[in-house]
């Protein structure tokens, strides 16, 4: 019999495992299995890892173990989430969806032999197309125009009214909409919030006025489709730090989901009424490039516990909702972990247990929903420069899965 390779569901949710078995080889037979996919703008990613073929010349990825390419071990996603820029192409991108209305598009191909990654693979054997949606059908998207906010809110589909979520991303900039639409089919009402480099918004990030973010937490608290009385807020790097001047400082905001944050305000002062929190600044004396010329950032931010930088820690201990702290302990954009604490140990002084800590070992910073490829070095679009992220990629894949439900489960314990 022909060789034929199995993936269910051969269209499912970008953060939902798929099922990968292939039949009708050799017993024993070495195969390697590849995955393909062409991003947005044409740019190809791959990867591929070794297995063999039980007595009966089938495999089964979610029993089966890799004994080498891109991973080892059993790991039901290996193929997704080790996706790298192919050989050919500019490396250090990141496979992020720019649309979410379209689904990303997976070839698997089943590959005679071991072949190395970047080499010339055997004949192929057999091949399966699988689509990975970022939406469900019968979300609603809806671009904002309201007043000063800008952004997309993603309702789920139905009457609601559902939990409320605002949602950030860190200092690229622009508009990130793939982890709102996957929270929106979990059943949250989710706006992802542009806050500079978008529309009308400003260029760069020079200084913020939290009166912004302030308007987009009224706007989604007193949306009809959204219960009440308080909304969510989720946010990567910088807006991690964002999201815990939104729960110190602004009523409306009751839960705050930190991943890979600052515990305080860094690089543009952020001003409220007559408040000014200044930003600790970089230094970028302190940055290292390696022969490679990736930039590494470990040691440049200024140090939070000098007493000089003492006004620009966020009085956390100020807010009355509950925090999720989510880290990376190998985490090379900055000292995360080391941020996390400082934050515990604030809310701890004044008496306040508001808080829970995801802490994952091996991973890096940008711990996003699961089966996103890891990247661990990857083009900083302000600097224009590859910068170290850290983490190995296991882990990493590993932590992104676990801290997923954990987020779900924290936002509707909060939020109801």
């Amino acid at each position: 019999e022909a060789a034929c390779v199995a993936v269910t569901p051969a269209a499912g949710l970008a953060d939902e495992r798929v099922d990968t078995r292939v039949a009708g080889l050799a017993p024993g037979q070495p195969v390697t299995l590849r995955a393909v996919v062409a991003d947005e703008r044409g740019c190809l990613f791959q990867s591929c890892a070794h297995y063999r073929a039980d007595g009966r010349g089938q495999l089964h990825l979610g029993t089966d173990a890799s004994h080498g390419g891109d991973y080892t071990g059993v790991e039901p996603m290996g193929l997704f989430w080790s996706l790298a820029p192919a050989g050919m192409e500019r490396p250090y991108q990141r496979l992020v969806p720019r649309s979410t209305g379209t689904p990303m598009k997976v070839e698997m191909l089943v590959h005679q032999g071991h072949s190395q990654p970047g080499a010339i693979h055997g004949p192929v054997m057999a091949k399966a197309e699988v689509e990975r949606w970022f939406t469900a059908p019968g979300v609603r998207r809806i671009r904002l125009k309201e007043g000063g906010v800008r952004g997309s809110l993603f309702l789920p589909p139905g009457d609601g009214p559902f939990p409320g979520v605002i949602d950030m991303y860190g200092d690229e900039g622009g508009l990130i909409e793939f982890r709102s639409s996957l929270l929106a089919t979990h059943g949250f009402a989710a706006l992802s919030l542009p806050y500079f480099d978008f529309e009308d918004l400003p260029k760069v990030m020079k200084e913020f006025n939290l009166e912004y973010f302030e308007e987009a937490a009224r706007f989604l608290q007193r949306h009809p489709k959204v219960k009440g009385p308080g909304v969510g807020v989720i946010g990567t790097g910088k807006g991690a730090e964002l999201a815990l001047s939104m729960i110190t400082f602004l009523p409306e905001v009751v839960a705050a989901v930190c991943i890979s944050g600052c515990s305080s305000n860094t690089v543009a002062d952020l001003h409220y009424g007559e408040m000014t929190l200044p930003g600790l600044r970089f230094d970028m004396n302190k940055v290292s490039v390696s022969d490679a010329g990736v930039f590494d950032t470990f040691e440049a931010l200024d140090d939070p516990t000098n007493p000089a930088n003492s006004p620009c820690a966020i009085p956390i201990e100020k807010a009355e909702g509950h925090f999720l702290l989510v880290v990376g302990e190998d985490d090379r954009m900055w000292k995360s972990s080391l941020y996390a604490q400082l934050a515990i140990g604030r809310l701890r002084q004044h008496g306040k247990e508001n808080f829970a800590l995801l802490s994952y070992p091996g991973a890096g910073h940008r711990i996003d929903p699961p089966s996103t490829p890891f990247c661990q070095v990857a083009v900083d679009r302000v600097l224009g420069v590859p910068v170290l992220g850290g983490g190995e990629s296991k882990a990493h894949a590993h932590a992104q899965e676990h801290s997923w439900g954990k987020i779900q489960e924290f936002l509707h314990l909060h939020l109801g």
